[in-house]
């Protein structure tokens, strides 16, 4: 899908601890999170971006673009042309891909995104909305009791949770696909305690030290659990599906809801030498995809953009020395592996070539969301910056593919190499 004749460039960036909802950053807003991550970036690089792209999910009646609120309340300089995008959990990854397609050679900007649930904001539903602005107009005081009167309809709006179009949650869409794929728990718990172990041995060899920075009062991430176990996982009692007895997906192998906000730098061919962080590679091509929700699964759309990513790049999956897929849940993750493998997803897809066996052992080995926690919009940067170092780490000439699902049955996959 890559378009643009320029070379560009991605860097590592910064980001916050990721911490549960309504625990240390309770009290915390999404941009000031945000304006926390871009002024240390700003710092630590000595540049200002000519753009900031950010996102977020969660709506908020504050503000309407949150990146040029961001903006205006941090060091950036406010002539920084700035925008919000929302791509579900995809967002921070679109909108590196959207400055990647703006960017001329000279030019530098942040991509990143955040997200605040412990202020997840309630509002008015659309009638009491109309109701209250109705009170100006009303003239007469039996017309204006009887206005008041239908104050017992009074509803307030609270986010659902749930996809607008199918009324189901991302965990009960992940529940229908595992069971659909035959995604069996044992694996699915398998994935999760793999995301802690990783996690753990990068941050004990101080993989983490140079990309998170402490907030807040926060020093560290807060979500990652180092007694967890196998044996603790497999009692937990599935989440989405109860009553069924085929349920799958509980709290320890899915994501939990969480605070935090991560950013990474986009540079042209020119600028990206300005930047000091050795963690850097180029943004080769990328991809993006939508499926049929109900037909393929609502977190699928990256078993039909990652082949087609790798057959136009003459690829095949043990070609890529680095694998970072988007954990929202363990099975999605392992729904996503099997129609990697499956002659007749690819066949569906369209693509011709023979990708082989999926390598396990090159997946999310640093941790990953399950871990370390989902900030919806602030996941694509904080995978981005990962991913960086762990290419610098593998010496030059490597390669990566992110990928990032959401919610609607789309998402977006990037190819990178330094």
């Amino acid at each position: 899908m890559k378009s643009k004749n320029n070379k560009i460039w991605l860097a590592s960036g910064l980001r916050t601890p990721f911490v549960k909802e309504n625990k240390e950053f309770k009290d915390i807003s999404a941009i000031d999170l945000s304006v926390a991550v871009v002024n240390n970036m700003k710092r630590k690089e000595q540049i200002n971006p000519n753009y900031v792209a950010w996102g977020t999910v969660v709506p908020n009646l504050t503000y309407s673009n949150i990146a040029r609120d961001i903006v205006l309340e941090s060091e950036i300089k406010d002539e920084t042309i700035s925008f919000s995008t929302t791509m579900a959990c995809s967002t921070s990854l679109l909108s590196t891909i959207q400055l990647a397609s703006m960017l001329q050679e000279d030019e530098v900007g942040i991509s990143g995104g955040v997200e605040s649930f412990s202020n997840i904001q309630f509002g008015l539903s659309n009638k009491t909305s109309k109701w209250l602005k109705s009170l100006p107009k009303i003239k007469g005081f039996i017309n204006k009791l009887k206005w008041a009167f239908k104050i017992f309809k009074f509803k307030l709006y609270i986010p659902p949770g749930v996809n607008r179009v199918t009324g189901k949650s991302m965990g009960q869409h992940a529940e229908i696909t595992a069971q659909r794929l035959g995604i069996e728990r044992e694996k699915q718990d398998q994935l999760a305690y793999n995301s802690h172990i990783n996690y753990f041995n990068a941050k004990t060899q101080g993989f983490y030290d140079d990309l998170v920075f402490p907030a807040f009062n926060v020093l560290e991430d807060l979500i990652p659990r180092k007694n967890t176990s196998l044996e603790k996982l497999t009692t937990l009692k599935p989440v989405f599906d109860k009553k069924s007895g085929k349920g799958t997906l509980s709290a320890g192998n899915s994501t939990l809801f969480t605070d935090g906000a991560a950013g990474v730098w986009v540079a042209g061919e020119k600028k990206i030498k300005d930047l000091k962080t050795p963690y850097k590679a180029q943004l080769v091509d990328w991809e993006m995809a939508g499926v049929n929700i109900e037909e393929e699964g609502i977190l699928m759309s990256p078993t039909f953009a990652i082949p087609r990513l790798l057959e136009r790049n003459g690829l095949t999956y043990n070609d890529i020395d680095v694998w970072e897929i988007h954990e929202a849940f363990a099975s999605q993750v392992l729904s996503t592996i099997s129609n990697l493998e499956n002659t007749e997803h690819l066949k569906k897809v369209g693509v011709k070539s023979n990708f082989g066996k999926f390598p396990m052992e090159k997946l999310n080995t640093n941790g990953s969301s399950i871990a370390i926690g989902h900030p919806f919009g602030a996941t694509g940067a904080r995978i981005i910056s990962q991913t960086l170092k762990q290419l610098h780490l593998l010496g030059r000439n490597k390669t990566a593919v992110i990928s990032v699902c959401a919610d609607g049955g789309l998402g977006a996959v990037a190819l990178l190499k330094n």
